[in-house]
């Protein structure tokens, strides 16, 4: 005679296996609370543009970096361009041309002798404004050269911002011109009061891994290594 399965308190067969469990590390790790990293984006080779430059100047292969990575990290699925300190430049630099311009008009249409205190004024106030953009470029601005912002809504609205400094290492014994990164990235929630990931990295790479001997940059070999620095800062790591 069939003696009768056993079964537990719950009414489940012991023998049946039991349903997966949800770990909830393994959950929070797997749910997509980082945002996208820079890795994540594919760029279509026809969305390219050659870039040629003449690799005997320090000076171009550094501004042809620089461009690369605006054009790299201000892409719509990255990150939005600030141009908070281009603007204050522009602005310091045109309001000390309106104040050079106005003053000459002035000495111009009134005679010399009458307009010497305005001509005083306009030029100390010409020679300050000059003085605060020289100090503002190399005190505030200093080797910056991206400074950008994202904000993306997983069940909460998430902030990022990114800067990213480069300079030129230069030539030694041992190695040529190198191209050199320093990058911090903050992504916080609650208007800034909750931190969820801070990192800072740095890294440099000679010239000569981005460009061939004409001049032609590898744009994506470029994009790679930058997007490496950026996303170890994502993850919250300090180089």
């Amino acid at each position: 005679m069939a003696r009768p399965k056993k079964t537990e308190s719950n009414g489940r067969d012991p023998r049946t296996p039991s349903p997966a469990r949800s770990d909830p590390l393994s959950s929070s790790a797997s749910s997509p609370e980082r945002p996208t990293g820079p890795l994540s984006v594919i760029i279509p080779h026809q969305d390219r543009d050659v870039v040629k430059i003449n690799n005997s100047s320090v000076t171009e292969l550094k501004h042809a970096c620089d461009d690369a990575v605006k054009r790299f990290l201000a892409r719509p699925e990255l990150f939005k361009q600030s141009h908070l300190h281009t603007d204050v430049r522009l602005g310091l630099g045109w309001l000390s041309v309106f104040v050079a311009a106005g003053t000459a008009f002035y000495g111009y249409k009134i005679e010399f002798e009458k307009s010497k205190p305005v001509m005083w004024v306009g030029l100390v106030l010409y020679m300050t404004l000059t003085f605060l953009q020289t100090l503002y470029a190399y005190f505030i601005e200093g080797d910056i050269v991206f400074v950008g912002k994202r904000k993306t809504f997983s069940k909460r609205i998430v902030t990022e911002r990114i800067t990213l400094s480069s300079s030129t290492e230069p030539v030694s014994k041992t190695r040529p011109p190198a191209y050199k990164v320093s990058l911090s990235y903050v992504r916080s929630t609650n208007g800034g009061k909750s931190l969820l990931a801070k990192g800072k990295t740095r890294g440099f790479k000679e010239y000569n891994a981005f460009f061939d001997e004409q001049g032609t940059m590898d744009q994506e070999v470029f994009e790679r290594w930058v997007g490496e620095l950026v996303e170890q800062a994502m993850e919250g790591k300090s180089t």
